[in-house]
């Protein structure tokens, strides 16, 4: 029995559509693929959990793009693909916490030190910095990956993280200013 012709334009249409939303991701995917890896990466610290975390934010993305181009009224959807990171990186961490792994003891050859004083102060700072990060409460962190490891503009920090943007702001602010505190306390210690 041969399908009706109205039914035959109909699928059509659908695949056609289906293939520009399949464009569409794949624009998105191309230009948002390394602020999502940078994020996760700055969130979890870990090269391969990082890659792990940005596919399944771009798989999880690509479940939800229509549904998120419709309601994104055309805002760009970068903070949209950092809450979805910032969601899986919040689970992985649950996750762990339930279940404790044993690290591998790894036998890397060291990297041969730099020979320059002004270097290894530079890496000694950075290595304190990247220390008082980790210190920092999880709202406070994330607005500091997402402002300066990534660029982002205070709105787009504010609608990662479903704040406004006067809230942000002030997140931004106290981030800083708690990290300057901490990172300048063993400076104070010392004589």
């Amino acid at each position: 029995m041969a399908e009706p012709e109205s039914r035959k334009s109909t699928r059509s249409e659908s695949r056609k559509s289906k293939q520009q939303l399949d464009a569409e991701f794949a624009e998105l995917y191309r230009a948002h693929l390394r602020d999502v890896y940078s994020y996760a990466y700055y969130r979890v610290g870990d090269h391969h959990d990082a890659e792990d975390l940005t596919e399944q934010t771009f798989l999880q993305a690509y479940r939800h793009f229509e549904r998120a181009q419709r309601e994104s009224d055309g805002r760009p959807l970068r903070p949209w693909l950092i809450r979805i990171a910032h969601n899986l990186a919040a689970n992985l961490y649950r996750d762990r916490a339930r279940r404790p792994q044993s690290t591998l003891d790894e036998r890397s050859p060291v990297a041969a030190a730099h020979s320059t004083e002004e270097l290894v102060s530079g890496r000694d700072d950075l290595a304190r910095v990247l220390e008082g990060v980790k210190q920092l409460p999880d709202d406070r962190r994330e607005a500091l990956i997402m402002r300066f490891a990534l660029g982002m503009d205070n709105r787009e920090i504010a609608r990662a993280l479903g704040r406004t943007d006067g809230a942000t702001k002030v997140l931004i602010h106290r981030a800083i200013r708690q990290l300057d505190e901490i990172v300048s306390e063993p400076e104070r210690a010392e004589p």
